[in-house]
């Protein structure tokens, strides 16, 4: 990949409404664009959804606990989850929104149960949620598709990473492995940034990226910097909605501002050497320093170091060329304090 892969991940904030995923849709579709310079850049790659198979979720205990609080779309967990799963043909509904709009779709698919949807459209890219890295079974039934899986490393060590990656490699190696931190939201100094360039030393054959919890953008563009070739960030329509992921989600001013800031940072990086850059030529004409005249010199003195210094602009000669002027004849009347040219001495 030579551009980052920025995927909007929707989760579970639509609140049950294929509308408001569609509509979330639409605002990572909007054209970026970079106003000072007049650049054209590219959008987010791809929205994401969740598809659980409440019936191979959670315990009955945990399905039946009370779950009365702001978030809430429901007196028990089981009935709060409920209300926020789309059914297949929703899912699917959603797919071809974001297809007619130009985007790739990744699902995060938490049970084996959820591979009924496969029947209706297969997404771009098959997404593993942290919970599930050590679910070998789903980890199993999911590579069997042969689908591209993205994996993040949220509650995993090296152990359990590895672990995930030679259950999928049994059926192929279009594995992504993405750094992230299950904190919600993460705290700066937990995020690790640092963890994307071990990944990248110690698993290079794969695609590594970052999935980001952190408030704000300023973590996935650091990521971008780093190598980082995959970013996954929460959105949603409004962070003030109902939903325990909406306030730490961007919204379109958010997610424009992260994807216009990563596209500029892809720019940016250029090449690994030092070199004079296009666009530098005037400013270096203009603030550079030239030898000139410290003093009067008159036509026919001899110039000795003593009588030059350098002033701006930078179009005569430099300080290490000074051999050319010192101990030469000035073949005409050079005013103090005027940049000294090679044909004004002899």
């Amino acid at each position: 990949m030579n551009e980052t892969y920025i995927i909007g991940e929707i989760g579970q904030n639509h609140n049950g409404s294929v509308d408001i995923a569609k509509l979330i849709t639409e605002f990572v579709s909007k054209p970026i664009q970079e106003d000072l310079f007049g650049l054209e850049l590219k959008r987010m790659n791809a929205v994401k959804l969740t598809k659980r198979d409440l019936a191979q979720e959670l315990s009955a205990s945990q399905m039946a606990r009370p779950y009365l609080n702001e978030n809430s779309f429901g007196s028990t967990y089981g009935e709060h989850r409920e209300v926020l799963e789309l059914n297949d043909e929703e899912h699917f509904e959603v797919y071809k929104h974001a297809k007619s709009l130009g985007l790739d779709f990744v699902e995060t698919l938490c049970a084996p149960g959820c591979l009924s949807l496969l029947k209706l459209f297969t997404p771009d890219y098959l997404k593993v949620a942290s919970r599930d890295l050590t679910n070998l079974p789903l980890l199993e039934v999911l590579a069997e598709t042969k689908i591209p899986i993205i994996i993040s490393t949220g509650m995993a060590g090296k152990k359990e990473l590895d672990e995930a990656i030679e259950t999928i490699g049994r059926y192929h190696e279009d594995i992504s492995i993405l750094h992230c931190v299950s904190e919600y939201p993460t705290r700066p100094d937990h995020a690790n940034l640092n963890t994307i360039k071990y990944l990248q030393e110690n698993y290079g054959k794969y695609t590594i990226g970052y999935s980001d919890h952190t408030i704000g953008i300023s973590a996935p563009v650091a990521a971008v910097a780093m190598g980082a070739k995959i970013i996954e960030k929460h959105i949603t329509m409004d962070r003030r909605m109902k939903g325990t992921d909406q306030k730490g989600s961007l919204g379109p001013d958010g997610i424009y501002r992260m994807v216009r800031d990563i596209r500029i940072i892809e720019q940016s990086m250029g090449t690994k050497d030092i070199h004079i850059a296009e666009g530098v030529s005037v400013a270096k004409e203009k603030l550079e320093r030239s030898i000139a005249s410290k003093v009067k010199i008159n036509a026919g003195d001899t110039i000795s170091e003593s009588m030059i210094h350098l002033l701006s602009p930078g179009s005569g000669l430099k300080w290490s060329e000074r051999n050319l002027v010192v101990g030469k004849v000035a073949n005409c009347d050079i005013p103090q304090d005027e940049i000294i040219s090679s044909s004004q001495i002899g």
